[in-house]
């Protein structure tokens, strides 16, 4: 009588959920937010109709959260939550701004992680947890919440319903006479106006039956991810414990033995390295059987995958490694420091192979990825020796999401694409070879960088092959690197034997 009740079983995370039904205002602006990614988001390109429901979402879960509904039956207990950390509403506009990518830039690939990307500052900013443990169970969350809030608006619907009798007798009333409003003022203003017929019949969607199927599945998981959001927002788990960065301690013999030995090992190989940063070409050359894929491609994927294991050891070392003595405190310092600083010898050394690798064969869009992630790498090293002064950071988990976001922002804003062409240009201008199959899968917004190829043959062939993969936009889809590219474009022609140039092996 007195609920909501936690739940029976008890692993830390207690989550009663709501105890009101969703109010008429989030009902209203989840399904205006829902109908707006219908009519907008452009499932298979970039454009500015994510930006749209970017926004539209962002409203809408801000609406949810300040009109509250009707209270419910009061708990017997009252538990205290919280109301999410202040950075929220930076996390909040790092979401929208990732979607934005898609407005600006044209590369399918950088803005899937935009999107994925988002997901993840998304689900920080509706949550108030600050580890990295309760970040991810704020994000594994959303699912459960999504189904979660289904019962949710069932009730909110039903409260609607019975506050006042033929409510949605009077909804459909209002829409159909909405729509029936605009059509034939619509129609009278496009028969009038040339101009305004362009843009209605530019604004109003061609209804078929492939579109009103997407715009159903569009809105429908839209409304079910706002809902899932919003019910996360009305009443989220407790993640109290899980903000605890400490577990149970062991003896220094048990963790320190094992991370000197590790470090000792991490300081051979730097000592090696070291004549590698500072041998440089010359280095490459005079070894004995070494070429420049062998010795850039060959340890360049084993040397990140030893700086994300370095990050794990760290993580469980400051976890479980006692600090209550002041011995035991300057043996962290000295043990976790150490190999944070020998390791980011180590990134400076993964980073040297890709840029030797680089300057050899050329820009792609794997290698400039990689490398910007053991940059960031870097940066969370740095981080950690930071940490290391007071020991515990509670705020290194969101500092290093947020410097990752940032790094992607900024890969954005460069307009990698580009850089790729750019960088194989120049190289085409001192050996005379080019990759033509590779730099002509490329993106529109590589097209200003080709169009400065000496070569005409060349620069028509592949100008022409992404021309060739550019379908027409409308406002929905618009996108500023491809208008650009068809700026430089126009009608641009293939050359002879184009296809041949582009895939010769």
């Amino acid at each position: 009588m007195h609920g909501p009740w936690p739940p029976a079983r008890r692993d830390g995370v207690l989550w009663p959920g709501p105890g009101a039904p969703a109010s008429a205002p989030t009902l209203l602006a989840l399904a205006g937010a829902a109908i707006v990614a219908a009519l907008t988001v452009p499932l298979d390109r970039p454009g500015v109709g994510w930006l749209v429901t970017a926004i539209a979402g962002t409203a809408a879960l801000i609406v949810a959260r300040i009109v509250p509904g009707r209270p419910g039956i009061p708990p017997l207990v009252q538990r205290p939550q919280k109301k999410g950390t202040p950075d929220r509403y930076v996390w909040a506009v790092a979401t929208v701004a990732l979607l934005a990518v898609g407005t600006i830039r044209s590369a399918d690939w950088l803005f899937a992680l935009c999107v994925l990307t988002g997901t993840v500052t998304g689900a920080i900013a509706i949550s108030s947890g600050r580890s990295l443990r309760a970040i991810a169970v704020a994000y594994l969350s959303v699912p459960v919440a999504t189904v979660r809030s289904l019962p949710w608006i069932s009730r909110g619907l039903s409260r609607v319903r019975s506050s006042s009798s033929g409510s949605p007798v009077r909804i459909l009333g209002t829409a159909v006479v909405s729509i029936v409003l605009l059509a034939v003022f619509g129609a009278l203003f496009a028969s009038a106006d040339a101009a305004f017929a362009r843009v209605f019949e530019a604004a109003i969607p061609d209804i078929r039956g492939d579109v009103v199927a997407r715009w159903i599945f569009v809105g429908g998981f839209t409304f079910l991810l706002l809902a899932g959001a919003a019910f996360l927002r009305a009443a989220p788990p407790s993640v109290g414990k899980l903000d605890r960065t400490e577990g149970r301690k062991v003896g220094w013999l048990e963790w320190a033995v094992p991370l000197g030995l590790l470090v000792l090992l991490f300081a051979a190989f730097v000592a090696i390295q070291l004549t590698v940063l500072f041998g440089g070409v010359r280095y490459v050359v005079e070894t004995d059987g070494l070429t420049y894929a062998e010795y850039a491609r060959g340890g360049f994927w084993q040397l990140c995958a030893v700086t994300v294991l370095t990050l794990v050891v760290l993580a469980g070392a400051a976890r479980w490694a006692p600090r209550r003595t002041p011995a035991d405190r300057v043996l962290l310092r000295t043990v976790l420091g150490s190999l944070a600083a020998l390791t980011l010898v180590i990134v400076a050394s993964a980073l040297h192979r890709m840029n030797v690798y680089t300057d050899t064969y050329g820009l792609t869009r794997l290698r400039l990825l990689v490398a910007c992630c053991e940059a960031w790498f870097g940066v969370v090293l740095a981080m950690v020796l930071i940490a290391g002064i007071r020991i515990r950071a509670p705020w290194l988990p969101r500092v290093a999401i947020a410097a990752g976001v940032l790094a992607l922002l900024g890969l954005a804003v460069a307009n990698p694409d580009r850089m790729i062409a750019e960088n194989n240009v120049s190289r085409f201008e001192r050996t005379q070879r080019i990759d033509m199959a590779y730099l002509a899968g490329l993106s529109p917004d590589a097209v200003p960088a080709l169009a400065e190829i000496a070569d005409e043959e060349k620069r028509r062939c592949l100008v022409w092959a992404i021309n060739d993969r550019m379908s027409p936009d409308d406002w929905r889809g618009w996108n500023l690197g491809r208008q650009t590219a068809r700026e430089i474009l126009g009608t641009s022609k293939p050359g002879q034997d184009c296809w041949e140039l582009i895939h010769r092996p």
